[in-house]
């Protein structure tokens, strides 16, 4: 679906890039996590998928097509939704009115029902909403354009508790086969759950862009007091029950994913991951 081929920016001439030589497939048919540090390039990897930045070298391909060239057919098909945005001081009606017309498979009735999963009704003054309520107002609206690729940075960021777990019924009752679904965030416990694949990226490098099920068939999770698992876990950190630990996967354990641990993991042995996953 998505092929981001050997892409180099920077926003100054002379500035260090960005991102450099920077490489990342996407498959349709999943919710990709998308995390790194911060300063590394996440955001500006959105707009650059959606065409609003021009990399100074390499391309963004969606369908074969480059999205830079901003053809009405890749524009209509993809939807960003930032961290930070403003929206007109209109109703939501007008809003739909406005712009719907731009993706020919947006649909009222999804619309609807997307802003039910937030407890928000249809007759909406945009400009009369918190910043948290109008998240929720556009997150629906892009939803219910129904592109084949999403792409969402920071999105439960101003949700409030009841806000971040409708946020998780809302994608997970809205995946498809035909659609991808990418989500940059620092939140990893609002969306642990949601994930079919993990992105991990750092120093212009994709550390990781694997399944759930092949990294936990790799790797395996868990919690534990024993100082002889500790001293051997490829990653351990104390927390409030005991230490969470990363071990290699040699029995066929079945353990839940701690994406907190993994990104650390990453962070600290990134070379070691990208081996055993590219064996």
């Amino acid at each position: 679906m998505l092929k981001v081929e050997n892409i180099t920016f920077s926003y100054r001439r002379k500035s260090r890039p960005v991102l450099n030589d920077f490489s990342l497939d996407i498959e349709a048919g999943g919710v990709y996590g998308l995390l790194g540090r911060n300063g590394a390039g996440k955001s500006t990897l959105l707009y650059l998928i959606a065409g609003l930045l021009t990399p100074k070298s390499g391309s963004v391909l969606f369908r074969g097509l480059n999205t830079r060239l901003r053809l009405p057919s890749v524009l209509s098909d993809i939807f960003i939704v930032p961290e930070e945005f403003t929206l007109p001081r209109i109703s939501l009606g007008d809003y739909v009115k406005a712009n719907a017309r731009f993706y020919p498979n947006y649909s009222d009735e999804d619309l609807r029902r997307h802003l039910d999963i937030f407890g928000m009704s249809a007759d909406l003054n945009l400009g009369a909403l918190s910043m948290g309520q109008k998240k929720k107002a556009f997150m629906s609206f892009a939803l219910a354009c129904n592109t084949s690729l999403l792409l969402m940075d920071e999105p439960t960021n101003g949700l409030d508790i009841p806000g971040k777990s409708a946020f998780r019924r809302f994608i997970a009752g809205n995946m498809t086969d035909e659609r991808a679904i990418i989500i940059s965030t620092h939140q990893v416990r609002d969306v642990d759950r949601l994930l079919d694949r993990v992105i991990i990226m750092n120093d212009s490098q994709v550390l990781l862009n694997r399944r759930i099920d092949e990294i936990t068939a790799r790797l395996k999770f868990f919690n534990t007091d024993s100082r002889e698992i500790i001293e051997s876990a490829l990653y351990a950190q104390p927390s409030f029950e005991g230490t969470n630990v990363v071990l290699v996967n040699d029995d066929d354990s079945e353990t839940e994913l701690n994406l907190e641990s993994l990104f650390e993991l990453s962070l600290l042995k990134g070379a070691l991951l990208k081996d055993m996953f590219n064996r």
